[in-house]
């Protein structure tokens, strides 16, 4: 999964923000900085993740992938990863890719997701995104417009073979995720508040 480092403008709308909203805006940035926080809110809020041991790897200054570990609580009785493990992990694997663009801004919700096993997996799983530039490209463009938004793209889910130097496709994932800027979300809860009140 390559990641870029490329940020949107900051919505204006969300300068006013609260205590509390700033505290999540942190820890949002915090949980994107490195593996040891990354884990750290895992642990709190992602258990399943915690426990899989799904990390980012840096492969360049700016560019990053998500790799799940080929241990004992990932695999199955045929001592090769399980496919709940891989599937699950896909969306958390597309969710770390978002969060890296638009955690802080955005509430992120996966709308649909699709998994198809190509092969068993004998390694550790990494997951790249099909054509990562474009669609980083894509989702600064539907960032910039403060806005809600579908965002749809490709894994390509491959195992380490390191005795053959290479790594080989062992399942492919469609995923679809909801975007909604938090401006927006607390703008409908401001605007329910009124209605209630009158």
């Amino acid at each position: 999964m390559s990641i870029s480092t490329v940020q949107p403008q900051k919505d204006p709308s969300n300068e006013q923000s609260t205590f509390w909203e700033r505290i999540e805006s942190f820890i949002t940035r915090l949980s994107t900085k490195n593996n040891f926080w990354h884990r750290v809110c895992s642990l709190i809020w992602l258990p399943f993740a915690f426990r899989s041991g799904i990390t980012m790897r840096r492969i360049s200054s700016d560019r990053f992938t998500a790799v799940l570990p080929f241990k004992r609580s990932n695999r199955n009785f045929y001592n090769a990863t399980a496919g709940a493990a891989l599937l699950g992990n896909s969306e958390v694997a597309a969710g770390m890719y978002l969060f890296k663009h638009c955690g802080s801004d955005y509430a992120v919700v996966c709308k649909t997701m699709t998994y198809k096993f190509l092969r068993p997996c004998y390694g550790p799983a990494v997951y790249n995104i099909r054509d990562a530039d474009e669609v980083a490209r894509e989702l600064v463009s539907l960032m910039s417009k403060h806005r809600e938004f579908n965002i749809e793209f490709i894994m390509d889910i491959t195992q380490i073979l390191h005795k053959r130097g290479r790594e080989v496709r062992v399942g492919k994932c469609e995923v679809t995720f909801h975007c909604t800027a938090k401006s927006m979300i607390k703008e409908r809860g401001i605007r329910r508040t009124s209605r209630s009140k009158n």
